[in-house]
Parts: structure tokens; sequence; C-alpha cells
């Protein structure tokens, strides 16, 4: 993993984030994938942004989110590309759904704990606060009880 300095051409943001961060500056994120190893270097990578840094990254896929996430160091953008999307926040307890659809976007708020669906094939764009992101595998149970077992960010 790396992070690229003035790259000029074409990237797949499927595949090659790019992070946000201090002095306006845009940085694609070659070699990323979601293994420990990596996102550990990549947090070493971008410290110095500290809360203002961002990951910007498009997702694929259809069907349930498997895990709850919380972006404790800033608000989260989620914006449908195609298909459709439903942004489930946890709200002291209480299930808050926003349903997207191409072209909408919703605001997940610093701490708030949120899990995304998508209904058939979809594409979302999301631009993320990634200091001290947090994963919850998706249960039963409500995602701020700890069940299962650590995400990647928690096996540090």
């Amino acid at each position: 993993m790396r992070l690229v300095n003035h790259e000029r051409n074409a990237m797949d943001l499927r595949t090659t984030p790019v992070h946000l961060g201090l002095g306006s500056r845009a940085k694609p994120v070659e070699g990323f994938t979601w293994d420990p190893e990596v996102l550990q270097a990549y947090s070493a990578a971008v410290a110095a942004d500290g809360a203002e840094g961002r990951m910007v990254m498009i997702f694929d896929g259809d069907g349930l989110g498997d895990h709850w996430e919380s972006h404790p160091a800033g608000d989260e953008l989620v914006v449908c590309l195609s298909g459709s999307v439903t942004v489930t926040r946890d709200v002291g307890g209480v299930p808050d759904r926003v349903l997207l659809g191409p072209g909408e976007a919703t605001i997940n708020p610093a701490g708030v704990w949120h899990v995304v669906d998508m209904e058939g094939p979809t594409s979302i764009l999301a631009i993320t606060a990634t200091l001290g992101t947090d994963h919850r595998r998706r249960t039963d149970t409500r995602p701020t009880e700890r069940v299962g077992t650590p995400g990647p960010e928690e096996a540090r």
C-alpha cells in the first residue's frame, strides 16, 4: 500500500480509493485492500491528517450489509450512484432508515452506528472520515453491543 502523488492516469475508485488530506491534497491509495495489515499501513500513512482525512471509494454490491460501522472523527457522505440502497442508523436504539435512489445522498453523522443494505445490483460512493472507524459484525443485537470477533480496526 502506498499513497501516490500527482496521479495523472484514470483510476478505478472501486479498487483504488483516494485519500483527501490536509492542504486539500488528493492521493490515490495504490494496493489498498481490507486486510488488517494494509488498513494499519494506511492509518499510519495518513495519521498526520488526523480527523480531517477522508477516504473516497465506490462500493458495488447486492444484498444486506454484513457489518455496522461508526466514524467517530467525522461525518460520512453516502451517495447512491445506481440501484437502490437503504442506510439504517441506530439512533439511541431506534432504527432510522433512509432509502436512496440514483443521485440521492445521505449523511451519517459522526459517531452514529449505521449499516448499508443494497437492494439489487447497486453502486455507492462513500466519503468517509476514517480516523477511528469501528466495525461490528451484523447480528440481531444493536451495533453498540460487542458481539462476535473484532473487526480489522480492533485487531491492532
